[in-house]
């Protein structure tokens, strides 16, 4: 590959003008090359095309002499003689036939073009009418995919502002239990200083919180259970006690209601303290 051709091509491309800088190695000496090659092709054909142009016109012309020669010769008439309105009548024949494109200005050519054309019309407004029922369709295709599109956005803005207010209420939520879990963890500890310090203190195992829960619990149940005792009490009530024994069970009761009430007590005014 030699760079000198190539060098040679670009000073033939830009002429006058710089030649832009650029990377000189074995890749871009290829490129060049190669786009150098194609160059010279097209060239090449775009000669022959011209020459072939430049000897069809020439022979278009010396047709067109011959012609005008031999009616020069038959009749004696020459374009050149014609009238105004002649000479429009003439260039629109020609301007026909050329846009027809029918070999000559006989109505044997006219004839089989304009048919063809008419054809050709026909098609065409057949074809359009055909598109335009489908630019129809279309249209309302479009319309129902607006008039749905239209629909998803405001299920989707729906949607989002209900996920906005979903995730609010869960942020709350998490920010609820977040602070629940504190002040359960401050209790715990809370309540855990205040068992240490109170058993530092002498206070007996048994009037701890988990005690006093218990035995509330204890007290609740035994409340629960002296209702049918209360029941059947009041049930006696109506018959004719024995003074003397009434008196004593229903002291007894008493006492023993008195003791359990005192206790928990004592104990519940222990754990304030």
């Amino acid at each position: 590959m030699d760079c000198s051709l190539v060098a040679a091509w670009l000073k033939k491309i830009f002429g006058d003008h710089p030649i832009p800088q650029y990377e000189v190695n074995p890749r871009t000496t290829e490129i060049l090359h190669h786009l150098s090659e194609r160059n010279r092709v097209r060239d090449r054909d775009v000669c022959l095309v011209v020459e072939d142009l430049k000897q069809k016109a020439s022979e278009y012309e010396s047709e067109a002499k011959y012609l005008q020669d031999l009616l020069m010769e038959s009749v004696n008439f020459s374009p050149a003689n014609l009238s105004s309105t002649g000479s429009r009548y003439l260039n629109a024949l020609v301007d026909s036939s050329v846009a027809l494109e029918t070999k000559d200005t006989s109505l044997a050519s006219f004839i089989p073009a304009v048919n063809d054309l008419t054809s050709n019309l026909f098609r065409t407004k057949s074809k359009s009418e055909e598109i335009k029922i489908e630019l129809e369709k279309l249209e309302k295709n479009l319309t129902a995919t607006l008039v749905l599109e239209k629909c998803l956005q405001e299920d989707v803005k729906k949607a989002e502002l209900h996920l906005s207010i979903e995730r609010a209420k869960v942020d709350n939520r998490r920010q609820n239990v977040d602070f629940l879990k504190a002040k359960s963890e401050e209790f715990r500890f809370g309540i855990k200083a205040a068992e240490e310090q109170l058993s530092a203190r002498g206070m007996d195992a048994s009037l701890s919180h988990q005690s006093l829960v218990v035995l509330s619990e204890k007290l609740a149940r035994l409340k629960q259970q002296t209702i049918p005792l209360k029941k059947k009490l009041e049930s006696y009530l109506d018959l004719m006690p024995n003074p003397s024994l009434a008196q004593v069970k229903i002291e007894e009761a008493k006492r023993e209601l008195d003791s359990i009430e005192a206790e928990l007590t004592r104990r519940v005014d222990m754990m304030e303290l």
